[in-house]
């Protein structure tokens, strides 16, 4: 099948999944009382989206069901294999029921899922994206006593003007999901995202740069990649480029690859190519500061706590920049070199 028609498919799919689901669930809440936090013990988020950058987006709302039910066991509803990557470290996550990529390929596995969902006695079921059909489907399967679907009145992001952001507002809208049985929202700030690396990773990944560019020196990360029309061309990366050597002779300049093995740069500066996530991520971890434009590595960078500038061209800004650790989402059809030179100066200068 070629390209096209595997778009055209996909995208009948989806509309035929959304028509079917967009009445499952209640934007009200359907139930009553108080929620007794020391009996909800098992947990499923479901997040059924294979890419890297959403595995890791969802880290900030699994950070907040442990803080606000402390001990309690979550199982991960996702598609792909990128799950036990991204969450390994994460004590309380125990099953990840994964969908295949290709479902009517593998017509067994994928009934199998459900079955898996069916069987399970969780407590509270949530689901992330409301526009996940999959996702919405999964809480509705469930056998949970508490359903939380996604979708919540329109008037709950009124009292937060980062709502719009992917990380933060399933955090948002499960607090006020949980207010409304009694659990207090404290107001607090959402999480970061994070990969949790461990010190013996980041080390590792310390030991990993030091043999590509001068440890005596600070470095500047760059990832010149991203999908479709997200990645930016030759002209306006080697222009950035050249920008950058000028600015900060001084620092290392070394370029991230991607899968793919392509440099939008031609290879001009030092690079490091991997398909490993986590070293990747502890590479990463040990720089001053890393640029690229919105895409799955963006996020690991920003998960794995470095000073992140993300470059926006296509994607909505405020759905999906890096936050923290001074991090910053730069619109480059608004702004120049100039500007991405002073954000970067902000960050470093820290």
């Amino acid at each position: 099948m070629s390209s096209l028609k595997k778009v055209s498919v996909n995208k009948v799919r989806r509309g035929l999944m959304r028509v079917l689901t967009k009445n499952i669930g209640n934007a009200n809440v359907s139930k009553s009382g108080t929620i007794d936090k020391s009996k909800i013990k098992n947990i499923l988020i479901c997040r059924p989206n294979g890419r890297l950058g959403n595995m890791l987006l969802v880290t900030p709302l699994i950070q907040e069901v442990t803080a606000v039910f402390p001990g309690c066991k979550i199982d991960l509803f996702v598609k792909g294999t990128l799950a036990p990557i991204v969450f390994g470290k994460y004590d309380n996550v125990d099953k990840i029921i994964d969908l295949p990529k290709k479902p009517f390929k593998e017509l067994v596995k994928y009934f199998k899922v459900w079955t898996l969902i069916k069987k399970q006695n969780y407590d509270l079921v949530i689901n992330v994206d409301q526009n996940s059909s999959s996702g919405r489907l999964a809480v509705q399967f469930s056998n949970a006593k508490y359903k939380f679907f996604g979708d919540l009145p329109e008037n709950v992001q009124l009292n937060y003007n980062d709502h719009e952001h992917i990380a933060k507002y399933p955090v948002y809208n499960l607090r006020y999901f949980l207010s409304q049985f009694g659990i207090e929202d404290k107001k607090e700030p959402v999480a970061l995202l994070d990969l949790k690396l461990t010190q013996e990773e980041i080390s590792k990944g310390r030991e990993i740069l030091n043999n590509i560019v001068d440890e005596q020196k600070k470095t500047i990360a760059i990832f010149t990649f991203a999908t479709g029309e997200k990645c930016y061309c030759v002209s306006w990366w080697e222009e950035f480029y050249t920008a950058l050597k000028k600015e900060y002779p001084d620092y290392n300049i070394f370029e991230v690859l991607p899968v793919e093995n392509v440099s939008q740069i031609d290879f001009q500066a030092p690079s490091f190519y991997s398909k490993d996530i986590r070293e990747i991520g502890s590479v990463l971890a040990n720089v001053n500061v890393f640029i690229g434009a919105d895409s799955g590595i963006m996020h690991l960078s920003s998960a794995s706590k470095a000073p992140t500038v993300g470059l926006f061209s296509i994607s909505v800004l405020k759905k999906y920049e890096p936050y923290g650790n001074s991090s910053v989402g730069i619109d480059t059809n608004k702004l120049s070199v100039p500007d991405y030179i002073n954000a970067i100066n902000k960050i470093l200068n820290k």
